[in-house]
This record gives structure tokens, C-alpha cells and sequence, in this order.
């Protein structure tokens, strides 16, 4: 018999990476739906997988929908990658975040402990924990200090998961993921936004990039690694939380710089704080300009991995760097913004 994996959050980027690995590896793939929403399909189509994974309709804040379908169905890995994970709409939203990314994660520990409690639980836990960061890089020894609704619900999830798994033997491991990106990541999120802007100039938009803090520098490696490194996380012995990034950084401002060369631009900066814009060395024309409603109500400056736990105890370490990155994107959005 094939095992059974369970994937919330299974028509996102990393849902559909993970569901593409699971079912490389012989998995039996179940993933969980938002009912009465309009779901976003593309990225398993893309992926040529949407007829091999059975969809569930299931709202995870609804404790019973959740408790009579574990009722039903067990399962051998949980990998709960749903959630609110856009930092920006924390803040005009935290409400929703909290109710989302803890209160849907205490309700699927509490289903657990009570139907299903040999079964391993992947929660996927957030390197903006470490927000205003204590020291660099970042460890699973490093304090944390989130600077949004966001960094402060998945904190929250990430200590219910160390509770229950303390307090009642359950296998449960946390992955401390940074930023991770892929052509099927989110147009809200900055790289993409980036990414998808540089290639409609490329085919003769005249729009502009408006962005915040340029400074802002992450550590961002590609979410096809990220997703072995979560199911590595379960196939451990034993349960335990475990930073995972490539242990680099770069800014915005260096990233934008990164997806222009690729069409052959070459970015120059001029200006300073709001006024400051980036013009093509070539034509002297405004390509990207600074906005005040991108700034975030606490900026998170830097953060980057320390990784070496993840190479010494799972024998991960990611393939694709940065610029391999930025030309999978840029090649992508450059098909698809025609």
C-alpha cells in the first residue's frame, strides 16, 4: 500500500511543488480545498498532476468539517502549507490572518491528538518569526521578533506545534522556511510582481514598477528545493524544528536589478527616499519608482539562513541560486505575458 499525505494549502506554489515530489516518491496525495471559494487550479494543471491528487472541500477554521473527515481518513504525513502568508495584508487584515494561520492550526493539532495521533504533522513555520532580527544569520537558537500580524500568528502556530508534540508525543516537526520563490509563486508577492512588470516592458508595456523599501534584503532560494526539505523533515526519527534557506542574501533593490539584465537593461539609480527611481541607462526613461502605501508599518530589514542543521541532519542543501532563480521566472512570465 502507497502512503497517504495530506497537503492544506494544496493549490499553492509549495502545494503543488510538494504534491509533484509526494507523488514522484509513490504517495497517495489528498489535499484540502477552501469550500464556496474560487480556487486557482493553474499551477497543478501546469504541473500535469491535478488528475493524480483527489481534492477535499474542507474550511480548516470548521472544527467539525475538519474532525468528521479525520474521522474518516487517516493518513500517514500532514503537511499544512495553508495559511494568510502575505505580510502586507496582515496588517489591513489581522483578523483573518490570526483566525487562518493559528486558529485553523490548533483546530487540525486538536483533531490530531484526538483521531489521528500516529500520524507525522509538517507545519510550515516562517523565517518573518525572526522579523527585527537579534543576530545574523538567522538559527533555531535565534530569538524571535516578528514585526506583523503575519510574523506573530505563525509564531503563535509554531509554539502550539512544539506544545502539542512536548506535551502529548505526537510527531511534529516545523520548518523554518525563507523566502522561497518559482514561476508559480503569487503576483502579491514582490519577486513575482518584479518579475512579471520586467517582462510586460519587455513586450512594450509602458507601466512602471512601484515598490517600498529597496533595501530590504532576503534570503530567497526556489521553492521546488524547499518542498524535499519538508518531506526530509518527516522522515527523521524523530520530530524537531530546522531553519531552511541557502544562507544569502540580496536586496529588492539588487533583485530588480537581476530581472532587468535579463532582457538587457541596465538599471541606474538616482534620487533619494520617496523620490528615488530607477532609470534604463539606454533611454533615461522611469522604470521603477518608490511608493509610500509599499512600505510595511514595520519594516523587516534582513533576514538570512543559517542552514548548516539542514545540511548535516537531512542532507539538504538547495541546487538552484539566485540567478537560476531569476531566469526561471524571467523565462516563464516572459511566455505568459505575451
Amino acid at each position: 500500500m502507497p502512503k497517504k499525505a495530506l497537503i492544506t494549502g494544496i493549490t499553492g506554489q509549495d502545494g503543488g511543488y510538494l504534491s509533484e515530489f509526494l507523488l514522484n516518491e509513490g504517495y497517495e496525495v489528498h489535499g484540502i480545498i477552501r469550500r464556496n471559494s474560487s480556487q486557482e487550479f493553474y499551477r497543478l494543471n501546469e504541473l500535469k498532476i491535478f488528475n493524480r491528487v483527489k481534492l477535499h472541500e474542507i474550511e480548516l477554521t470548521e472544527k467539525y468539517q475538519l474532525e468528521d473527515f479525520l474521522k474518516k481518513n487517516s493518513f500517514d504525513e500532514i503537511y499544512n502549507l495553508a495559511a494568510q502568508s502575505f505580510v502586507g495584508t496582515s496588517f489591513s487584515s489581522p483578523f483573518y490572518s490570526l483566525d487562518v494561520n493559528t486558529y485553523a492550526v490548533l483546530n487540525m493539532l486538536e483533531c490530531l491528538r484526538r483521531y489521528q495521533p500516529e500520524a507525522k504533522f509538517y507545519q510550515a513555520s516562517t523565517s518573518e518569526m525572526f522579523g527585527k532580527v537579534q543576530e545574523t544569520p538567522q538559527n533555531e537558537r535565534t530569538p524571535f521578533y516578528p514585526r506583523s500580524p503575519y510574523g506573530v500568528s505563525k509564531l503563535a502556530s509554531h509554539w502550539l506545534c512544539i506544545n502539542y508534540r512536548e506535551s502529548y508525543d505526537m510527531f511534529i516537526s516545523s520548518g523554518i522556511l525563507f523566502n522561497h520563490e518559482s514561476p508559480y509563486r503569487g503576483y502579491e508577492f514582490v519577486t513575482k510582481k518584479i518579475s512579471s512588470t520586467v517582462a510586460r516592458i519587455k513586450h512594450g508595456s509602458s507601466e512602471k514598477i512601484l515598490l517600498g523599501n529597496l533595501n530590504a534584503s532576503r534570503d530567497w532560494g526556489y521553492a521546488g528545493d524547499y518542498v524535499k526539505a519538508m518531506y526530509l523533515l518527516l522522515q527523521k526519527e524523530k520530530p524537531t524544528d530546522i531553519v531552511i534557506g541557502t544562507g544569502k542574501t540580496i536586496s529588492i533593490r539588487e533583485f530588480v536589478e537581476k530581472c532587468f539584465s535579463f532582457i538587457d537593461i541596465n538599471i541606474i539609480w538616482e534620487g533619494n527616499g520617496l523620490d528615488e527611481r530607477g532609470i534604463c541607462s539606454k533611454t533615461n526613461k522611469s522604470l521603477v519608482e518608490i511608493s509610500k502605501q509599499f512600505f510595511r508599518p514595520a519594516e523587516v530589514e534582513l533576514l538570512v539562513a543559517d542552514p548548516r542543521r539542514a545540511k548535516s541532519e537531512l542532507n539538504w542543501e538547495p541546487k538552484v541560486n539566485i540567478d537560476g532563480l531569476v531566469s526561471m521566472m524571467m523565462e516563464y512570465d516572459l511566455r505568459k505575458e505575451l
